[in-house]
């Protein structure tokens, strides 16, 4: 489990995060939305060792993970697709998996078929360039890039954005799945608001980098939602 208490978080003079606490649960999606700017990349950067934070913990399974860099927070169980996906445009399908296997022992430095199975159309485009693929294809290969790593916490910033309906609706079926499936904790920042209301299990709505609104979906009352995140 992954558990956030009090961060706080800085650019410069200006504070993002302002003692933001949170929890994602194995076997839940957990939906981090809000309007552009409010601080839910940010959250996502501190948790995932990309952008230090100034005070708070991040506690997995119980364990503090102490401020930790990119490939510390990897190594430790945290997977993180960013917004843009980051794929590497000159190497190809498969060398993109294989730069998972950094976090991994030699002995595990495979693709699983498992990847495939969730996201078929990357088999066949094993040896194309990951700058050749569309949007869609390129966000499905960084999901299986990241899960390539064997997370226990994936971390995925707005999955949906740019891309066509039915890559989406692949997406959110992989999301759910994976959910489904019981261990990995998913936290989701998403602006497709019936996307994430479909999907989470959690729900936490930010604004000026702090908490306004938590609740589980079975409370949760969908219009009050939405206007949280729409201000």
């Amino acid at each position: 489990m992954l558990d956030i208490k009090d961060l706080t978080l800085k650019y410069g003079q200006s504070q993002i995060l302002n003692g933001i606490s949170m929890t994602a649960k194995p076997g839940q999606v957990t939906a981090v939305m809000g309007t552009n700017g409010v601080g839910k990349t940010s959250l996502l950067k501190a948790i995932a060792g990309r952008h230090p934070y100034v005070g708070g913990t991040i506690m997995l399974d119980g364990k503090p993970l102490e401020h930790l860099s990119a490939f510390g927070a990897a190594r430790a169980g945290i997977a993180y697709v960013p917004q843009g996906r980051e794929v590497f445009p000159l190497m190809t399908v498969q060398e993109n998996l294989e730069s998972g296997f950094a976090c991994l022992p030699k002995s595990e430095h495979k693709v699983p078929e498992r990847i495939f199975e969730l996201f078929p159309i990357l088999k066949g485009f094993l040896h194309r360039r990951g700058g050749d693929l569309s949007g869609g294809q390129q966000q499905q290969l960084a999901i299986a890039r990241a899960l390539i790593t064997r997370p226990r916490v994936l971390l995925l910033d707005e999955p949906t954005e740019g891309i066509q309906p039915n890559i989406i609706q692949q997406i959110g079926r992989v999301i759910a799945q994976l959910r489904d499936e019981g261990e990995i904790a998913v936290v989701l920042v998403e602006q497709y608001f019936d996307f994430a209301f479909g999907l989470a299990d959690e729900f936490y709505a930010v604004n000026r980098g702090e908490v306004v609104l938590h609740e589980p979906k079975a409370k949760i009352d969908r219009a009050r939602l939405l206007e949280r995140v729409s201000i």
